[in-house]
């Protein structure tokens, strides 16, 4: 799972702010087009997710995964699969959040995925790029309204 997909985006908010949306994985049902669910089955000492199950439909893939989170602060989020689903087999994320000194942060989302059926590349690519896309413009939206 070398290649990763990334894009960023600038949001009117401070870090703390938006980290606290990341964090509310509860939450994202309602601002993350194609969560279904999200579970937190174990939190760590900060209050923030170790373990959470993900369910999602996106396109010809739905399934329903385990994944665990290291959380850096505010600065970043990683996550990795550690349950598979159905169809995914491997999935690692990340939510990087920088301070851009003027009111503003800027937010790169990192994503790889790998699943069950074969895929091209670029098909892959360009699905893991949909998805980081629709994820930060509901990011922005949600935090900037």
């Amino acid at each position: 799972m070398a290649d990763r997909t990334s894009s960023s985006i600038t949001i009117k908010a401070a870090k703390s702010d938006i980290m606290a949306v990341i964090a509310d994985l509860d939450a994202y049902p309602e601002w993350a087009s194609g969560i279904r669910a999200f579970e937190v089955t174990e939190t760590g000492g900060d209050g923030r997710a170790r373990t959470a199950r993900m369910t999602f439909e996106g396109g010809p893939i739905s399934d329903s995964v385990g994944l665990a989170y290291t959380w850096e602060g505010d600065d970043a989020v990683h996550w990795e699969l550690v349950e598979p689903g159905t169809v995914v087999t491997g999935l690692h994320g990340s939510y990087t959040l920088d301070d851009t000194g003027t009111g503003e942060t800027e937010v790169t989302y990192e994503l790889a995925v790998d699943v069950r059926i074969p895929m091209i590349g670029m098909v892959k690519r360009k699905g893991e790029k949909r998805i980081i896309d629709s994820a930060l413009k509901g990011l922005r939206r949600h935090v900037e309204r």
